[in-house]
């Protein structure tokens, strides 16, 4: 059993406390309030008497001003063995919003105020309780919509991006000490080689920082979605092809060319991931500005996407889907539509996508034939791409951008060593390389990184 705490503060440093709503707002079962911070102990006995036993959920209730505010489960976290290594507490209250606002009011009376977004996962992020990877994946596991996310976002929460991270500069530090042994030493009996022992770790970290990097974003694909883009000739039948893929009537679908003027973007759960699938105007030279600024948008959707299918009028008598050639990458999707009419445009375009490395389907919008095989063409292209026996090296474009930086400054030192060996230049390379990769973790930083990263939070995180 534990035992009654004191009042007294049990958390490193002076800040004051905060509280903040940690489940949805609105009508609910039950409503959580946590508290962090020097004072939490004393709001929680205020409201709800003493005697409360450290991690042991006591039913009281809570009162102010000789009122009952309401009879809540109470939860007691002496710092620092908490979530933010401060004194916590939580209040568990029945979900009405009248309830949260007399709770609330209670504790603003108290002196306590209401946490900014991100502010307890910060705390504990300042108090060493994970580094910022870690805090990066709280929020990321709040956010998660499908199950890729769910289980990314939680291994990293886990330690899995930090290790491997942590691997690398454990032999950026095993380097650097060898080239400051023969900086720092240069009188004492070492070898003349000395320097040449740091050389086949960097290669090695090199040769892994290349394949973490031509990994390229699939971390942050997992994280913010796969995009797909619709592309084709106005009426190629893309609006539908959409609407099809999700289930719903997401575009407006009509015989009249150019209906879609902007891109419009549907979420869909692919095989556990998240796509992001766009449909875009049908590509087409235009004097209408609307128009013509639907196309521009079309165009610079589908080169930043990283699968495209283009939709063939495969009716047509035409060859307007040549205008979209250039847009198209080997391994997309050519699509014939419309093959439940006789054959006009789909053998020149199916002739032409063979010889550019387009995986070519027939399929009609009008009878769904061929759509399911539509469908798993794009479940193979998405999970090939985002699927991996590894954990990404990053999920975020900054984690990208400092191993980048890591990168640069291991290829400056090894040049430094290839020639007549400048050891001191090489070693404060290595220096550099290892604050790069520390950056990511949080170890070393500036303040407005961590605005950043923790500005992405909700209150109550």
């Amino acid at each position: 059993m534990g035992r009654p705490v004191s009042r007294g503060d049990t958390q490193p440093g002076g800040r004051d406390t905060i509280f903040a709503l940690a489940t949805a707002p609105g009508r609910a079962a039950i409503a959580i309030i946590r508290l962090s911070g020097r004072g939490a102990g004393k709001a929680l006995f205020t409201l709800a008497g003493d005697k409360v036993r450290p991690r042991q959920a006591t039913l009281r209730a809570l009162r102010r001003a000789g009122a009952v505010l309401d009879e809540a489960l109470v939860l007691w976290f002496p710092g620092p063995a908490s979530v933010t290594g401060e004194d916590c507490a939580e209040l568990h209250l029945h979900g009405g919003q009248a309830v949260v606002d007399a709770v609330s009011r209670a504790l603003l009376d108290l002196g306590i105020r209401l946490a900014e977004p991100g502010e307890f996962t910060r705390r504990a992020f300042e108090n060493g309780k994970l580094d910022l990877t870690q805090a990066e994946a709280v929020a990321d596991l709040v956010d998660a919509e499908t199950e890729s996310q769910r289980r990314q976002a939680l291994a990293q929460l886990d330690g899995a991006l930090a290790r491997r991270h942590a691997t690398w500069r454990e032999g950026l530090v095993e380097a650097l000490a060898v080239l400051e042994a023969a900086v720092d030493f240069p009188d004492e009996d070492l070898p003349e080689t000395v320097a040449d022992e740091a050389a086949p770790t960097l290669a090695r970290i090199v040769e892994q920082l290349d394949a973490a990097l031509a990994d390229g974003e699939r971390g942050e694909r997992v994280r913010g979605g796969y995009r797909v883009a619709l592309v084709g000739a106005p009426n190629a039948g893309k609006s539908s092809l959409l609407n099809a893929l999700a289930g719903r009537d997401a575009a407006i679908v009509t015989a009249t060319p150019g209906t879609t003027r902007d891109v419009i973007e549907v979420p869909l759960n692919v095989n556990g991931y998240r796509v992001v699938l766009a449909d875009t105007a049908g590509v087409r030279p235009s004097l209408d500005p609307i128009e013509a600024e639907g196309v521009r948008r079309a165009r610079a959707w589908a080169e930043a996407a990283e699968l495209r299918l283009l939709v063939v009028d495969g009716a047509a008598d035409d060859d307007g889907w040549r205008t979209l050639a250039s847009l198209t990458l080997p391994g997309d999707l050519c699509l014939l539509n419309k093959s439940d009419l006789p054959r006009g445009a789909a053998a020149a375009a199916e002739t032409w996508a063979g010889a550019e490395g387009l995986r070519v389907l027939e399929l009609s919008l009008t009878t769904s034939e061929g759509l399911d095989a539509v469908r798993r063409a794009l479940a193979e292209t998405v999970v090939s791409a985002l699927s991996g026996a590894d954990f990404p090296a990053a999920t975020q474009a900054r984690h990208r951008h400092d191993l980048a930086a890591t990168r640069a400054h291991l290829d400056r030192a090894m040049k430094a060593l290839s020639g007549p060996a400048e050891v001191e230049l090489a070693a404060e390379d290595v220096r550099l390389a290892a604050r790069s990769l520390a950056r990511i973790s949080g170890q070393v930083g500036t303040e407005d990184v961590l605005d950043r990263v923790f500005a992405r939070f909700c209150i109550g995180k």
